[in-house]
C-alpha cells in the first residue's frame, strides 16, 4: 500500500470514530487497534493527536463543502436547495456525537479554528447567496436583512451541539437540528415559498417511507 494510501486510511478510520464516539473519548491507541495498524505507523503520516484532529477536521470540512456545492449547483431555486440542506444534514447529522464540536473547542484549538474558519466564511457566504437569490425569487420575504440573517443561522447551527442547553440524554441531536432548520426557513419565506417549501418537505416524506 502506497503511503499516500495509508495516509487516506488513517483520516477515514479516525474520522468514523470521532464522528461516533466524539474525540476527547478517541485515543492514538484506539485508532491504531481500530485500523489494525501499529502506532509508529500512526506517528509517521501525523506529529501527534492534535495534528490528526486538525486534518481529520480539514479533510471532512472539505468534503461537505463539495456535498454543498453540489446542492447549490443542482438546485432548481433557494427553496428547493433550502429542502435538499435538510436532507443532508439529517445524513450527516445521523451519524455525529453531539460532543464533537464541544471536544474541539474545548481540547483542539486548531481544529476549532478550522471549523470557525469555514463557518464564519464557507457557510456564511452560502447562506446569504441563498437568502438574496430567495429575496430576488420572491420566495423570502424582501424586508430580512441578509447579513443579521445569516448572522443568527450559523450560531443556531452552533446551538444545537450545546449540551447545556440541549442535552443529549433529553435530545437527539438531529432532531434538534432539523427543528431548528425548520423554525430558520419558516421565518424567512413569504406565502409563495412557504407553500413551495411544504411541497418539497412533503415529497421527502413520500421519498423516505416508500
Amino acid at each position: 500500500m502506497e503511503e499516500s494510501d495509508i495516509r487516506k486510511k488513517i483520516l477515514t478510520g479516525a474520522e468514523s470514530l470521532f464522528m461516533k464516539y466524539g474525540v476527547r473519548s478517541i485515543s492514538m491507541d484506539d485508532i491504531a487497534r481500530h485500523l489494525s495498524v501499529s502506532k509508529k505507523t500512526l506517528y509517521q503520516h501525523f506529529a501527534d493527536k492534535e495534528d490528526l484532529v486538525t486534518v481529520t477536521c480539514q479533510s471532512h470540512i472539505e468534503g461537505i463543502s463539495c456535498e454543498f456545492d453540489d446542492i447549490n449547483s443542482n438546485s432548481q431555486n433557494a427553496i428547493d436547495e433550502l429542502a435538499k440542506i435538510s436532507q443532508c444534514l439529517k445524513q450527516n447529522l445521523e451519524e455525529m456525537n453531539p460532543s464533537l464540536l464541544f471536544d474541539l473547542q474545548k481540547y483542539h484549538p486548531r481544529a476549532w479554528n478550522v471549523w470557525l474558519e469555514h463557518k464564519n466564511n464557507f457557510i456564511r457566504e452560502s447562506v446569504v447567496r441563498n437568502l438574496k437569490q430567495g429575496i430576488e425569487e420572491g420566495y423570502f420575504r424582501p424586508e430580512i436583512n441578509v447579513e443579521i440573517i445569516a448572522a443568527m443561522r450559523l450560531e443556531l447551527v452552533q446551538l444545537a451541539f450545546d449540551d447545556q442547553v440541549f442535552p443529549a440524554a433529553q435530545f437527539q441531536l438531529t432532531q434538534v437540528q432539523l427543528q431548528i432548520f425548520d423554525h430558520f426557513v419558516y421565518g424567512l419565506v413569504t406565502d409563495k415559498g412557504r407553500k413551495l417549501y411544504q411541497k418539497y418537505k412533503e415529497t421527502q416524506v413520500v421519498l423516505s417511507n416508500p
